[in-house]
């Protein structure tokens, strides 16, 4: 013990020296791009995953904070503290090269989500496909329409595609997150009971039903004319087909093939060359890179032990790294005080926080009771469908990128993210959930896996 103590206190003493001597007469220059850069990144990598085991202990999600210390790094606490420490830490040319770093990330997990999202039960599939779109979605979508509405000074961006805008924000009140949803289910052992088995399937329709809407608009907004975009559509739906008929036969040989010869360690490049080759497509179409990449995903064979084992290897860098930039370069754009002091800003965000709850709640609630679920159940169904995590952070940024909605806007979705994530454990728990006793002979480490397969761990 008194050996680590003397380290640290050495270590604290040098970095002493080295700040004084920058501050007496050394420049920010003796420190290039390459140090600082990386610096950066082992500041977001310690601050995201402090904050996200510290909330662990509380019952939260990882992801909690680790979307709080990308905020905490932002003008929001960071810029407005300590600014001249945020300019030096981030600069622009190391918020360039954190954003491209995060980009890569986000493909990569984009990717993940595409290859977790299967419906093996087509009547099942159908019937879940019914009950998300009419209840968790759809009243979610109709209520983010009159948001939307009610505010476009505030939230919308600089867009001329008033129509885009308002669909965009009603898809982004409308999301789930299914990682998130996945991981939190599995803590509290529900992921195998009757209801968390239908939020997965939900949540996983509800997934690709969102990245479809969301292709939809972007390519609405992203040309100047009908034609433009039909062209657009069109190209997507020959994309689409391609991989339906070429890409996933071609890929379930080259599993098998694998599977035959273990150890080659080939499909882990391969595969990543076809996800970031789709979002490249998806990129020049006009489209956003994610969409290639979560396309490219969902081709890949389900229930194979090589690709488990690939997603664990990618998972691990993924989102231990990579994804924790992602949440910092929201961050630096996310802005508590681009509320101000005005209530009616204030007042939207509360609207927003409480519309999306009641509206998801209702809305999934009342599917799952017409299903044939009790009131209680139903109830639960809704909270968890509430849960929108990393999700509702994609899809924002990505329409703030587009100029669909403003910095206050994307501030607004941010926080409305965190807010209902952050209450959907405690509202479990609120409606008497208790977790299950798991059956004999297994134990809760052997639980690793839900009915999803291998899903993304909470820190997605």
């Amino acid at each position: 013990m008194l050996k680590i103590v003397a380290g640290v206190v050495l270590l604290l003493g040098a970095l002493g020296l080295w700040w004084g001597r920058l501050g007496s007469g050394g420049s920010s220059t003796e420190v290039d791009t390459t140090a600082r850069f990386l610096l950066a990144v082992m500041v977001i990598i310690l601050l995201s995953h402090l904050l996200g085991a510290l909330l662990g202990r509380l019952g939260q999600p990882l992801v909690i904070g680790e979307i709080l210390g990308g905020l905490l790094l932002g003008p929001s606490l960071l810029g407005w503290v300590w600014p001249s420490g945020q300019a030096w830490l981030l600069s622009a040319d190391v918020v360039s090269a954190l954003n491209t770093v995060a980009q890569l990330g986000l493909i990569v997990f984009m990717f993940l989500l595409g290859c977790e999202l299967r419906m093996e039960n087509p009547k099942k599939a159908f019937g879940t496909l019914g009950v998300s779109v009419l209840g968790a979605m759809g009243l979610p979508f109709l209520a983010g329409l009159g948001l939307a509405a009610a505010a476009p000074d505030m939230l919308r961006g600089s867009t001329s595609h008033a129509l885009g805008y308002l669909c965009f924000f009603g898809l982004a009140i409308s999301v789930t997150a299914l990682p998130v949803l996945a991981r939190i289910l599995t803590d509290m052992r529900l992921d195998r009971s009757p209801v968390g088995q239908f939020a997965l399937a939900s949540a996983a329709v509800g997934d690709g039903i969102a990245w479809l809407a969301l292709t939809v608009i972007l390519a609405a907004t992203g040309t100047g004319d009908a034609t433009g975009m039909g062209s657009t559509i069109a190209l997507v739906v020959a994309l689409v087909g391609f991989t339906v008929l070429v890409v996933r036969p071609l890929l379930a040989t080259v599993v098998r093939r694998a599977e035959e010869r273990p150890g080659k360690g080939t499909l882990l490049p391969l595969l990543l060359v076809g996800a970031i080759s789709y979002a490249v497509l998806t990129h020049l179409l006009g489209l956003h890179a994610v969409i290639g990449a979560f396309l490219f995903g969902t081709a890949v064979p389900r229930d194979s032990t090589v690709t488990h084992r690939m997603n664990q290897q990618l998972q691990g860098f993924t989102l231990t790294v990579l994804l924790p930039l992602f949440f910092a370069g929201v961050g630096l754009n996310v802005s508590v005080g681009a509320l101000g002091r005005d209530p009616w800003h204030w007042l939207v965000l509360a609207g927003v926080v409480v519309v999306a709850t009641l509206t998801k709640i209702v809305g999934a609630g009342g599917a799952a009771r017409a299903m044939g679920y009790s009131p209680k159940e139903s109830l639960r169904f809704g909270a968890l469908m509430n849960c929108r995590g990393v999700t509702e952070l994609v899809v924002a940024g990505i329409g703030w990128q587009r100029h669909l909605i403003s910095t206050t806007g994307l501030t607004v979705l941010v926080l409305m993210a965190i807010g209902t994530t952050a209450m959907t454990a405690p509202l479990l728990k609120l409606l008497g959930t208790k977790p299950p006793e798991p059956p004999p002979g297994e134990s809760d480490g052997s639980r690793a896996a839900t009915p999803q397969g291998a899903p993304l761990p909470a820190d997605a």
